[in-house]
């Protein structure tokens, strides 16, 4: 087989690569080591930036996103009992979040490239990179109920295959430039049959960990706690995990959260990760395959996104200008943008999650950090603007939404 750009892992990142450069008369080829029906039906946290929500409008894609989202001018923050609204719409000038879920995202760009007649090989097995590091790197794998092992020629390779996935481990160790921070704790997540707890996102920071209350459907919300990452979810009952949220959550003016049926639940841990070598030779690594975040920043899906504008732009320009400067400066551009998202993220995290090794000034500080970002516009403003998406600015060079024109 021979293709422009081989795409390993059906991700966002990977689905919406294929289609911009769909878009731009760019073929491509998407490898992909499970199935359709599981990386939709995968239950995926999906906080959509400004950006993220006009580039999937701007493309044809967004149109289910705009009748079943949930547009979000604002999120509470709630400490001590008491709520603070950080009112992100007024501090922006007009720029919001859509709740919509990542799973939702990836039916909608599975359509749109299926549609399109877009090559898409599903539960592939033992895939492989091979002479990246020149102008002819080529894909092995083989096919679902197949033996033989076949081949993908192509001019780039896109590595959007996850934190495990084969292609950030093409690039020789010694070469690769990567950092990490373990987190002391963990996200109990739950998927409960319950009306909405309220109209935006509330960030619960309190004595017995963290918490954050959300919104999927008018009838099904996901709901999280802070708990040890080494737990075991059947330490966790429902009535256990309930009564865990209510002390949590519950305020002193008398609010309390209602009850359901939990149809869902898993612990997850929670880490910081950041492979400053994204790009060797004719190898592009992008979202998390090359950066992790803690999910309290909601800056995952977002940041997959940002990476595949970059590359998206810079392949275009390679084959239609001939011109390869972005695709030369491709790391460059996408870590200033990560390691600010890192930032944002460590930040949400160290302010609202409590430490079981936090001295009492530790804790100290961290009640004045949200007094402080809850009274102060100023502070509101900056973790407003991060909330939202930082602009597609990198030295000079604009990226906007619409980077078809």
């Amino acid at each position: 087989m021979r293709t422009k750009v081989g795409i390993i892992g059906a991700g966002p990142a990977g689905l919406m690569l294929s289609h911009l450069l769909h878009l731009q008369g760019i073929d491509s080829i998407i490898l992909e080591n499970r199935s359709k029906e599981e990386i939709e039906g995968t239950i995926r946290a999906g906080v959509l930036e400004q950006g993220t929500v006009d580039l999937l409008n701007s493309t044809g894609i967004g149109s289910r996103m705009m009748r079943e989202g949930h547009i979000h001018h604002g999120i509470e923050l709630q400490f001590n009992g008491r709520r603070h609204r950080i009112d992100m719409n007024e501090l922006t000038d007009g720029k919001r979040i859509m709740l919509y879920p990542q799973h939702e995202v990836i039916k909608d760009l599975l359509e749109a490239r299926l549609k399109a007649g877009g090559k898409i090989y599903f539960n592939v097995k033992d895939v492989q990179l091979h002479n990246v590091e020149t102008n002819s790197p080529t894909i092995s794998f083989i096919q679902e109920n197949g033996t033989e092992v076949e081949q993908i020629e192509c001019d780039f390779i896109a590595g959007c295959d996850g934190f495990h996935g084969p292609s950030r481990q093409a690039i020789p160790k010694e070469e690769r430039v990567e950092k990490q921070k373990i987190y002391p704790f963990g996200w109990l997540g739950i998927l409960t049959e319950t009306p909405p707890v309220h109209p935006e996102l509330i960030y619960v920071h309190h004595d017995r960990g963290f918490a954050l209350l959300s919104t999927r459907t008018p009838k099904i919300q996901r709901h999280y706690l802070q708990v040890d990452p080494k737990d075991d979810i059947a330490n966790w009952s429902d009535d256990r995990i309930w009564s865990e949220l209510h002390a949590r959550v519950d305020t002193s003016d008398g609010w309390k959260m209602i009850d359901g049926p939990i149809i869902q639940k898993n612990i997850v841990a929670m880490r910081s990760f950041v492979c400053e070598t994204m790009q060797y030779g004719r190898l592009f690594l992008a979202g998390d395959s090359a950066h992790i975040v803690p999910p309290t920043g909601a800056k995952g899906l977002n940041l997959a996104v940002a990476d595949i504008q970059v590359l998206a732009k810079g392949i275009s320009e390679f084959y239609h200008a001939g011109n390869e400067e972005t695709l030369e400066r491709y790391s460059s551009i996408c870590l200033q943008r990560v390691w600010k998202a890192q930032r944002f993220s460590w930040w949400m995290t160290t302010m609202l999650h409590r430490n079981v090794e936090q001295t009492p000034y530790e804790y100290g500080i961290q009640i004045a950090e949200l007094d402080y970002v809850t009274s102060s516009k100023a502070a509101a403003r900056s973790l407003a603007e991060n909330y939202v998406g930082l602009p597609m600015e990198f030295k000079g060079l604009e990226f906007n939404q619409q980077i078809l024109n």
